[in-house]
């Protein structure tokens, strides 16, 4: 049986980034920038005031006390006609250029005017004071943003500023989703006896949808091989095929032999977690297009929920070209005491809250792989090694956020 790290591993070898396009920059929200990023121009493009008030020269301020004449009002979107000469001053607007000669801005609170003369009472200030100069940010020829880089707000306002109308990134996968079980009945459908709501379907697809795949519900396979094999061929045509349930060793757990039917070569099967031991990859291989990458998770809920944020959110990521691929663990501390067994790795579902001292770890009440109503006050996991151990208050804990 694989560990986690080399179940990973096999994963990663066997998924390949989405091909490159190109996208219009409002519709890059999500994305993934595929190249690297370089400005063509210095940011700021000039020096520029960061106040209203005047540009002066520090040699007419030294004491921070001096009369000085107004030459020219600088608005938005106007520059300097003229530089800065002894004993001048020109008001100016935050965000406008400097002047010629001066080196430094003073507050229009730390001002008076009067007439075409402006009296300034201030502390002796220091040159640069309330600007920034031409290419403090950044300059031109400079990497701004790297490849493997998710884009969102602040990072889109970047590539706006440098007037990146396009720009190179991965596209999101279509990631169909397939629940089995002849158990299974649709939301809106009262269950009857030893009936359950598909409530995995619902589930995946917010879990997805918030890694940046694209759901394609495919509703419910009962445990028939035609059926299943049906279901299977269409989510075949997604990027990936996320299977819910029929992955153990029951006597109607079909999917790991209806899948070897449909070409779908197994990469692995079991991994030493829990909970999600019984999870199953595999990709199907297509002569005229990109794979399918096919995830067959435990119908349990929980461990449904576990295999989607350690496995699909790292195949998705891959897919996209993020970097890193594997989502990195949070350290927090655990804020009681908790004892663990020496049988498998676990990760278990935890409310993790950050505070001025760090990220706390508290675990929620929890009754196994089957317990979804037991995750609802949880936003995280916890992992916790297989091996017997006393947690005390305060040890260091590695966590995952959901």
């Amino acid at each position: 049986m694989l560990t986690v790290t080399e179940a990973l591993e096999k994963l990663l070898a066997s998924v390949t980034p989405q091909e490159i396009t190109t996208e219009p920059l409002q519709n890059t929200l999500g994305l993934t920038l595929s190249k690297d990023i370089h400005s063509s121009t210095d940011s700021p493009p000039f020096d520029k005031s960061l106040m209203d008030g005047y540009a002066v020269r520090l040699a007419d301020l030294a004491t921070g006390v001096a009369m000085l004449k107004v030459i020219e009002v600088i608005t938005a979107g106007r520059v300097p006609t003229r530089p800065i000469g002894p004993g001048e001053a020109a008001q100016i607007m935050t965000g406008t250029p400097l002047p010629e000669g001066a080196d430094l801005v003073i507050k229009i609170e730390e001002t008076e005017r009067a007439g075409e003369d402006v009296s300034i009472k201030t502390k002796p200030p220091s040159a640069g004071a309330n600007m920034i100069r031409r290419g403090t940010s950044i300059r031109s020829g400079d990497c701004v943003l790297r490849a493997g880089l998710t884009l969102n707000a602040s990072r889109i306002g970047a590539l706006a500023e440098m007037g990146q109308t396009f720009v190179p990134v991965r596209q999101r996968p279509r990631v169909a989703i397939l629940a089995t079980g002849d158990e299974l009945v649709p939301l809106q459908q009262t269950p009857g006896p030893g009936q359950i709501r598909n409530s995995n379907e619902p589930m995946l697809a917010a879990q997805i949808e918030s890694m940046g795949g694209i759901p394609v519900p495919l509703g419910i396979a009962r445990d028939d091989r035609d059926e299943l094999r049906a279901k299977i061929q269409q989510g075949l045509e997604s990027d990936m095929l996320v299977l819910s349930g029929g992955v153990s060793a029951g006597t109607l757990d079909l999917v790991p032999s209806v899948l070897a039917e449909s070409s779908v070569g197994e990469i692995f099967h079991k991994v030493e977690m829990k909970p999600g031991k019984p999870l199953w990859f595999g990709v199907k291989r297509h002569d005229l297009r990109s794979p399918c990458y096919v995830f067959g998770l435990p119908g349990n809920p929980v461990s449904s929920l576990v295999c989607c944020e350690l496995f699909v959110r790292t195949a998705i990521r891959r897919f996209m070209g993020v970097e890193p691929a594997i989502a990195p663990p949070q350290l927090g501390r655990l804020e009681h005491e908790y004892s663990t067994r020496a049988d498998r790795p676990t990760y278990h579902p935890a409310r993790l809250t950050w505070t001025r001292d760090g990220l706390g770890i508290t675990l929620v009440p929890w009754h196994g792989s089957s317990d979804l109503c037991g995750t609802v006050a949880a936003n995280g996991m916890a992992y916790f090694p297989g091996e017997a151990r006393q947690y005390c208050l305060g040890d260091s804990v590695e966590a995952f956020v959901w």
